[in-house]
């Protein structure tokens, strides 16, 4: 088959690899879509991931298909079933899974490549995070399943109340999907450096959104829009670490800042202990997603209630990958629906 495989810094090529065959527990799809992520954008430029991938690997981890192989002991499921898998399971034995912190599992089993034409799904995946999509379905939009169900475990970490007033800095997929699922739970302050993503802001639910290039200082504009206090509820989904100390700085007293982007690895940033204690502010890290919120994005996407195909800029076929990822670097696309 035809796949897609990581060996490093903006090192993606593609290559013809053999078709997986599932083992006990396993199955493998024919992938009818599979959409490009921020994170991956990330692991591209940086050439790696502290958790999910070491090159030279197979990449790509958001993907919708069909089953066509089931390995032994798997009785759940049928040959022609429409599936969407997370890219990963907990192991539900731990010391944090006990505890139902799915996410912090030290044995997750991770999965990439859905990048090919064919995807084996692992056997903990298949018992854990792997779920049937309705026929109606585009594989485009089931594709962004583990995504919003990251965006989803987010969210409920984020202590939002009816009415609260939420800064979302980033205009990614990431941050138009946390506009999205705060859409009538609470006034959205959308920030990005792109006119046109702005705007797909606003439909999906931003109640105000700006421009960083047009307006610099954002503490301050937040300020004077939250009676000089600051934002409820800070979010940020840039992965920057400058931005995180923006995300601190735009909040007010007992708010609390959900620092979603992951940063590269061992950077740091500088937190004003004054603030952080006399503020009584709540800064927490957030990561990743739990088979409760994957169910729950699929649920969410197959309503229709929300218009997630605004997120996908284009289609195109696998041979196109590379030059998708230039786009996606160039801020010229959101997400691209990889047709294998």
């Amino acid at each position: 088959m035809l796949a897609a495989l990581l060996y490093g810094q903006e090192n993606l090529r593609l290559e013809e690899v053999r078709d997986p065959t599932p083992a006990a527990g396993e199955v493998v799809i024919q992938v009818g879509a599979a959409t490009t992520c921020g994170t991956d954008l990330k692991v591209w430029r940086r050439g790696g991931h502290a958790k999910m991938l070491i090159p030279p690997t197979l990449f790509g981890h958001e993907g919708a298909g069909q089953i066509i192989a089931l390995g032994a002991g798997v009785t759940n499921w049928q040959i022609g079933d429409r599936i969407v898998a997370n890219n990963s399971a907990p192991c539900m034995k731990c010391f944090f899974c006990q505890r139902q912190e799915y996410s912090l599992c030290p044995n997750l089993t991770w999965n990439n490549g859905t990048f090919a034409e064919y995807l084996k799904i692992p056997a903990a995946i298949v018992e854990h995070n792997l779920l049937q999509i309705p026929d109606e379905l585009p594989w485009e939009l089931a594709a962004m399943t583990e995504p919003l169900a990251c965006v989803l475990h987010g969210v409920a970490r984020s202590n939002v109340k009816s009415k609260d007033q939420v800064v979302v800095l980033g205009d990614g997929a990431i941050g138009l999907m946390f506009v999205a699922a705060l859409s009538g739970k609470a006034e959205v302050l959308l920030w990005g450096g792109n006119n046109h993503r702005l705007e797909i802001g606003q439909k999906l639910g931003a109640s105000q959104t700006f421009n960083y290039h047009q307006i610099p200082d954002i503490p301050s504009v937040v300020k004077e829009l939250t009676q000089g206090w600051g934002a409820d509820v800070v979010i940020e989904a840039t992965g920057v670490p400058s931005v995180w100390e923006t995300a601190i700085a735009c909040a007010r007293p007992g708010a609390t800042v959900n620092l979603f982007g992951g940063c590269p690895r061992d950077t740091t940033i500088t937190v004003n202990t004054e603030q952080l204690h006399y503020s009584e502010l709540t800064i927490k890290g957030v990561f990743h997603n739990t088979p409760k919120y994957v169910q729950e994005a699929l649920a969410l996407i197959a309503s229709r209630k929300i218009p997630f195909e605004l997120l996908i800029s284009e289609q195109r076929p696998l041979k196109d990958l590379e030059q998708v990822f230039c786009k996606m670097k160039a801020r010229q696309v959101i997400k691209v629906a990889m047709i294998p």
